[in-house]
């Protein structure tokens, strides 16, 4: 696990659009799994800036992302499919028939899981995986006490998840309690991962999921099993690491190639 810290987030969100960059051109066809919420907004913004100023084509890639809302059409403004196209899909060149959401309109919810594992499987396997990280510690919708070896299921939302989600709904009663997600298996099975974190308000559980043990109750923890993750941090979100300056030293002094 590579820990870098950059002074804000613009600059974590210039890093992970570089390294995004240089993979898509590298493989043209690379296949991207996608998170949502409030933290890839600026990576994605970075991303669309890329495209438009940098000739980045999307238009061979394929994306997975996470999870979606059970009960929530494709069309519903707080719908993840939804947010993927007013955030990254309706700006760049990407074929939307590449691109892949969970459908929380499913009659038969475990045939859809099963089917989404297997579409991942079908194109060879996640290359590059985009992490955010709940307070709680729950990558996904990975609750705590998710076994580390799940795979794309339905899971309830703690009251925790719904209360930091309720900000983009009219009020906390109308999130979804269920949703379909990606396993934290899912997850460990892709080929690299960049998780991103910003703010003091994840430096309590960035500490645990870097520098505590492995554990359920810190889903993210499972990542220090992964042989290539860079966890990108604010300086904020650094915070509380017990080996802050160790990290820093390492990525000051990376080779240069």
């Amino acid at each position: 696990m590579e820990v870098i810290i950059l002074p804000s987030e613009k600059d974590c969100a210039k890093l992970g659009g570089q390294l995004i960059f240089d993979l898509v051109k590298e493989n043209p066809a690379c296949v991207l799994g996608l998170a949502t919420g409030s933290t890839p907004v600026s990576l994605y913004k970075e991303l669309i800036r890329l495209h438009k100023e940098n000739d980045l084509s999307f238009s061979n890639v394929t994306s997975f992302n996470l999870d979606e809302y059970i009960g929530l059409s494709g069309d519903h403004p707080c719908s993840y499919r939804y947010f993927m196209q007013e955030q990254l899909f309706d700006s760049v060149d990407i074929n939307l028939k590449s691109t892949h959401v969970p459908n929380g309109l499913a009659n038969n919810i475990e045939a859809e899981c099963d089917s989404y594992e297997q579409s991942i499987l079908e194109v060879g396997g996640i290359d590059l995986q985009i992490l955010g990280i709940g307070s709680d510690g729950h990558i996904g919708f990975n609750e705590p006490c998710s076994s580390l070896s799940s795979r794309t299921r339905m899971k309830t939302l703690t009251g925790e998840t719904i209360k930091d989600n309720a900000r983009f709904f009219e009020s906390e009663n109308e999130v979804p309690r269920h949703c379909i997600t990606m396993g934290v298996g899912t997850i460990l099975d892709t080929k690299s991962v960049l998780l991103f974190a910003f703010g003091e308000g994840k430096s309590d559980v960035i500490s645990k999921a870097i520098e505590g043990p492995i554990s359920s109750m810190v889903p993210a923890s499972a990542l220090q099993l992964h042989p290539n993750v860079k966890v990108i941090l604010d300086e904020p979100a650094a915070s509380k690491l017990v080996n802050i300056d160790y990290y820093k030293e390492v990525y000051a002094n990376r080779p240069s190639s």
